[in-house]
């Protein structure tokens, strides 16, 4: 069984862990906050405490994970640091990527967060592909289900077809 982490699961992280459950996935979702991880409890899925903009807190989950998915298109913050998510930490972590079983890497590359950060986000995952071979795919569903996107990404990184 593969292991999906989800780092920001909030309403629509929690429904992608629902439905990769339904998979047959195990599901870790992270929250920065406990009010967050009782959330991602009662949806049935595997709480952990981390903070996007502390990479190092992301790194200690992915010890048993298939894929990666970045679920922070619409993250909200003080803007350095949704800055920060999606540039120089999102690039930390793809390079400590390498170094883990971490087999595929999914990006939401829409949302709320604006143009420029996705673009610079997008290219991040991008140049990681090309230069570590790390599988990724970008999410970018913005009208159509970005939930069903998420799950056909995370299945094809691991049984790419």
């Amino acid at each position: 069984m593969a292991r999906a982490l989800i780092v920001g699961c909030g309403c629509r992280g929690r429904e992608l862990g629902t439905r990769l459950l339904a998979e047959g996935w195990a599901v870790r979702g992270t929250s920065r906050g406990e009010e967050g991880l009782a959330a991602i409890e009662a949806a049935g899925l595997e709480a952990a405490l981390a903070d996007p903009g502390r990479i190092g807190t992301v790194l200690e989950l992915v010890d048993d994970v298939a894929v990666v998915v970045w679920l922070l298109g619409s993250a909200v913050g003080e803007p350095e640091v949704v800055d920060e998510i999606h540039g120089p930490r999102l690039e930390h972590l793809l390079e400590k990527l390498v170094d883990t079983p971490v087999r595929g890497f999914v990006y939401e590359g829409v949302g709320s967060v604006g143009e420029k950060r996705l673009t610079r986000g997008a290219a991040a995952v991008r140049a990681a592909a090309s230069t570590w071979r790390i599988p990724v795919a970008i999410l970018d569903t913005g009208s159509g289900d970005l939930v069903a996107a998420a799950v056909s990404a995370s299945t094809g990184l691991i049984r790419p077809t």
